[in-house]
């Protein structure tokens, strides 16, 4: 009995070795690897650059009034639309009294001045009638009475001007009313009924009582970096990406690019500006921000792969093409052509039945893979 515990014993440690021999055999066994490959397609390859920047009308204009006072009324609010000449506000004008009082004097002495010459030339009218003077001596008498008449209409205009703002002979060209000077689009106003305002002069650039601006001459405002203006020119179509109108794009032509540029964060960028062409029924608000895509250059219908699918040795580019055993890839050299950062273009070596060599793949996943199409 023993010896058969003793026969058994040693039946279980040479199987239990050769298991482990077994076992150690096959884990310093390499693994193979299997990868995935890719057809080349035909598509269209394009290439080109983006500017960051926002819309804005090419034109806005900042209506300004030209005598100080209060705001007596405001005739429109942001969003509408107004014609040339039409009136935005109304100003009362609060008379400086050191002004006041010297119009007042000037008026009074006016009238005294034209009393006493009108009497001259009254007494004067009755002599010449009567032929005891020349004529010489009425006209002078008629040029005194009428001078005086007009510094007395003068010194009235002027108590006016300085009281109300406008003259009684002139009341459709007072300054109390604030008119556009522009057809467009009311897009701010930044004061309200009785706020102060102040007169545009050369010393002061006054204060604004409404922006108006036209909502269908539209420009793109953006910045390019030095290594990418040198590819671009005036007349280039750009395509604008507007982050608020994410469902539609919008067209446009650049026509203008800054010969200086300005230092930004340790980099030289180059203002450009854009023609942006809306369509009819398109409406942008101003200040959207917006990316411009600048083609450089582009190919239509060319032989592509995926960038990440070539492989570099020395100057020269290669992919690894499968051969007519599964799994079993060779060296190729290409040539390649336009790229635009995901797809680029192969000009030679590769055909549409070639299987180009990809990333490798999970033995496990790609029999789950098989096993789920079965």
């Amino acid at each position: 009995m023993k010896k058969v515990f003793r026969i058994l014993g040693i039946v279980i440690i040479v199987v239990a070795f050769g298991g482990t021999l077994f076992f150690l055999y096959n884990k310093s066994k390499g693994k193979t690897d299997f990868f995935e490959t890719k057809n080349p397609f035909i598509s269209d390859v394009i290439e080109k650059t983006v500017a960051t920047g926002s819309v804005v009308p090419r034109f806005e204009i900042d209506i300004k009034p030209q005598v100080s006072g209060i705001i007596d009324e405001i005739f429109v609010e942001a969003g509408d639309f107004v014609s040339k000449g039409q009136v935005i506000a109304r100003i009362k004008i609060i008379p400086d009294m050191v002004n006041l009082n010297a119009a007042e004097t000037r008026l009074n002495r006016a009238k005294i001045s034209f009393e006493d010459a009108k009497i001259d030339y009254d007494r004067m009218q009755k002599l010449f009638d009567d032929n005891v003077i020349s004529y010489e001596e009425f006209k002078n008498a008629k040029v005194s009475y009428d001078s005086s008449k007009e510094e007395m209409d003068a010194a009235e205009n002027n108590l006016e001007l300085i009281k109300n703002g406008v003259t009684k002979k002139a009341e459709d060209a007072t300054n109390t009313l604030v008119r556009s000077t522009i057809d467009g689009m009311v897009l701010d106003v930044p004061v309200e009924v009785g706020n102060s305002v102040i007169q545009s002069n050369t010393f002061n650039d006054g204060t604004t009582i409404a922006a108006v601006a036209n909502m269908q001459d539209m420009i793109f405002e953006g910045k390019v970096d030095e290594t990418e203006v040198g590819k671009i020119s005036e007349g280039m179509p750009i395509e604008l990406e507007i982050g608020a109108i994410d469902k539609e794009k919008f067209a446009a032509v650049l026509e203008y690019i800054a010969p200086k540029g300005v230092e930004e964060n340790g980099a030289i960028q180059f203002e450009i500006k854009a023609n942006v062409q809306l369509k009819e029924g398109q409406f942008i608000r101003a200040g959207y921000s917006a990316n411009a895509n600048i083609v450089l250059e582009r190919k239509d219908s060319v032989l592509v792969i995926p960038e990440g699918l070539l492989k570099f040795e020395d100057d020269s580019a290669y992919v690894e093409v499968e051969t007519t055993q599964p799994q079993v890839f060779e060296k190729k050299m290409v040539k390649t052509g336009l790229s635009d950062g995901i797809n680029i273009e192969i000009k030679e070596g590769l055909t549409l039945q070639d299987k180009v060599k990809g990333d490798k793949i999970d033995p496990n996943k790609l029999n789950e893979e098989a096993a789920s199409q079965g």
